[in-house]
């Protein structure tokens, strides 16, 4: 695809990226076949390929819009089109670029920034989130079923081993994760521990900076970036083999920590150690099951979400379930297991419709094959999923070391 960008943009520190990511591009289309929005509503303008395009008009002159910055906000950055795309087009990094110029050519409305602005200081407010979702526990009984749903029952604390072992890794715990589901990251550090790992937790208030860049807020989210990466670099100057995360979605963003502090000297050399250093869980999971293999009993019937930060982001599609099978679970079918749930970070907040309607496809593709538990990698999905469902969801993680307590 040919481009000519406009004069406005030729400073930019990304221009050289957004045309060499919009020349691979050739228009073939492939990328719609597995674009869940295009899938919902059959608009070309709502797929990947006709996003392209907006964006593509947008760079070469053509003014900031309401229409295109809607457009823009319906992807989910799902990225299942890079993984279908023949050509290699990085089209989350195009989109990003792209809404990072709409906004700020287009402002949005005071009502909007103020949602995002409070959307991105709740989950990180550490003890006013806890306040607010202990506050919602203590009144689920008298709320509507349907609402009642959604908050995550408190989970029975898993203690934290507090041995020493020569080899060390960095945990991030996440924003909202420490306090709904706490027992992700301690069955985590249990398992590393009985493998001869030592877990040093990052605590909560330290955001990957995935909130504030899923908003449109992209200096605050950097902001939080740095303020992670210099936590981070003392425990790294000290010997921590890997940086893990028990959260695709924050994986992601921990593993493009290179391009988001590419153009700042101060900070560029540190992303680029930061992002080699980073893995999911299941990467150090699995070296180790073939090193000291363990086996649950009995084996429950499983069925695996495998998040799209997960399959298309980070490249890991069937880690989590080879994991269980080595470990005796039984992995059940799975229809459509490329398409997103919905969830998609603050997706579900900011799209609720759309997002309403891929957790339900979800559901039912989950639930084909008769599964007793279904499992994932994000908070962000495993709430969004077990909203209404009567299977229980959980980290695959926590299952994994329920097996080995009951063994």
């Amino acid at each position: 695809m040919q481009t000519n960008l406009h004069k406005r943009f030729h400073d930019m520190p990304s221009a050289g990226v957004i045309e060499t990511i919009l020349r691979k591009c050739v228009h073939c289309g492939f990328c719609n076949a597995t674009c869940p929005t295009y899938q919902l509503r059959g608009d070309e303008l709502d797929g990947p390929r006709g996003r392209i395009y907006q964006i593509k008009q947008l760079f070469e002159g053509a003014e900031a819009s309401a229409e295109l910055q809607l457009h823009l906000d319906r992807c989910l950055t799902c990225r299942s089109c890079e993984t279908t795309c023949p050509s290699g087009v990085r089209y989350s990094r195009l989109l990003e670029l792209g809404r990072e110029a709409v906004d700020s050519e287009l402002p949005r409305s005071v009502v909007e920034r103020f949602k995002r602005w409070a959307i991105t200081r709740l989950f990180n407010s550490g003890p006013i989130f806890n306040l607010v979702i202990t506050c919602a526990r203590a009144i689920a009984p008298l709320m509507p079923a349907s609402l009642r749903a959604s908050i995550p029952e408190k989970q029975s604390p898993i203690d934290k081993p507090d041995n020493r072992h020569d080899r060390k890794i960095i945990m991030l715990s996440g924003c909202v994760q420490p306090t709904l589901t706490p027992n992700t990251n301690a069955a985590a550090i249990k398992l590393l521990d009985h493998f001869g790992i030592q877990t040093i937790e990052i605590e909560n208030r330290h955001c990957c900076g995935a909130v504030g860049l899923h908003t449109s807020q992209m200096e605050q989210g950097r902001a939080q970036a740095r303020k992670l990466i210099d936590y981070w670099w003392s425990y790294i100057e000290d010997g921590a083999e890997a940086i893990v995360t028990t959260a695709t979605g924050c994986g992601v963003t921990v593993k493009e920590y290179v391009e988001l502090f590419e153009h700042e000297s101060a900070y560029a050399e540190r992303a680029r150690k930061i992002s080699k250093l980073a893995c999911d869980l299941s990467e150090i999971i699995e070296q180790e099951l073939d090193r000291k293999p363990v086996q649950t009993k009995p084996g429950k019937r499983v069925a695996v979400h495998t998040p799209c930060t997960m399959q298309h982001g980070l490249g890991l599609k069937g880690k989590v379930e080879s994991i269980l099978q080595q470990t005796g679970y039984q992995i059940c079918e799975v229809a459509d297991a490329h398409l997103c749930c919905g969830s998609a970070g603050t997706y579900s907040i900011l799209q609720p419709q759309l997002s309403k309607q891929l957790r339900a496809n979800k559901q039912v593709a989950l639930a084909i094959d008769a599964p007793e538990v279904i499992v994932t990698s994000n908070i962000g999905c495993q709430l969004h999923i077990a909203d209404g469902l009567n299977v229980p969801v959980v980290h695959w993680i926590e299952l994994l070391y329920q097996g080995l307590e009951r063994k």
